[in-house]
């Protein structure tokens, strides 16, 4: 049986995954927490093959996640399922350490097939996207500009687009808060702006674009 860990900071979410793989032959849910803190805790004191795991936490965001697992908990496989759009993230996560990334618009059996595939030692990305990357067309503008950025920015960027202070960033990503204002600059440059404001209005319209 594959042992499956669900994080997920809605009740109802992770509730249905529960629903869901109850009666499954091949996959077990060992466990079921609500932010990344919470996860790293849990993988402490009990086995687990694969955390199925939103990307948006209050308490240390999923790319800050994998980046724990990649090097403390390599044999665990990570698929990140989100809301946000995989054209956006999905790259970033997978440059992180996640072997797979499923929106939160899948079936069922789409979420079954990702975690046979992923504990199998494969990756897992959407047809869609596999295609592109394979041959080397984006949907848009807002995708390629994401597909630019490194995964430390990716974490920056989108920390400050759920409001998180130079402080807070640092302290999440553990890194020096000189070195947040640095990536900020970065991004700015990337993203053609002069502020912080139109720096968060244009990452969220990137978003919206998609």
């Amino acid at each position: 049986m594959i042992k499956l860990l669900i994080a997920d900071n809605h009740p109802i979410t992770r509730k249905g995954l529960e629903v869901l793989f109850s009666a499954s032959p091949n996959i077990k849910i060992v466990g079921s927490v609500d932010d990344g803190e919470a996860i790293l805790e849990f993988i402490k004191k009990n086995p687990v093959d694969i955390i199925l795991t939103e990307a948006d936490f209050p308490k240390l965001n999923g790319l800050t996640v994998l980046r724990y697992l990649k090097n403390d908990y390599p044999d665990i496989k990570t698929i990140i399922f989100s809301g946000q759009p995989e054209e956006v993230y999905a790259i970033n996560a997978i440059k992180a350490g996640a072997a797979g990334y499923l929106n939160k618009s899948v079936n069922v059996i789409t979420i079954n097939e990702a975690i046979l595939k992923v504990h199998d030692g494969g990756i897992h990305l959407s047809n869609e996207l596999t295609q592109q990357l394979a041959f080397g067309n984006r949907v848009n503008k807002s995708g390629t500009f994401y597909k630019k950025l490194s995964t430390r920015e990716a974490e920056v960027l989108k920390l400050l687009t759920v409001g998180r202070k130079n402080k807070e960033i640092s302290k999440e990503l553990d890194i020096n808060e000189k070195t947040v204002s640095t990536y900020k600059a970065r991004l700015m440059r990337k993203l053609k702006v002069t502020n912080l404001v139109d720096l968060v209005n244009q990452a969220k319209l990137s978003e919206q674009l998609l």
